[in-house]
């Protein structure tokens, strides 16, 4: 299996997918041939990126 490619410095994972931003839900029924219907969801906080851009802490009111 491959790896991932390191996230550049300015971001970091989503801490809601924890990097897996697209995953599938079975709802339980199957398809004609027998396979599962799934749908497929896409996180809300990182729009299926998987990464988020890193927060710059305000510290005495300096950026």
């Amino acid at each position: 299996m491959t790896q991932p490619t390191p996230a550049p410095a300015r971001t970091r994972i989503c801490g809601d997918c924890d990097g897996f931003p697209v995953v599938a839900i079975d709802t339980g029924t199957r398809n004609p041939d027998g396979s599962r219907r799934t749908l497929p969801v896409i996180c809300q906080s990182c729009h299926g990126a998987g990464t988020v851009l890193m927060r710059r802490l305000v510290a005495g009111g300096r950026a």
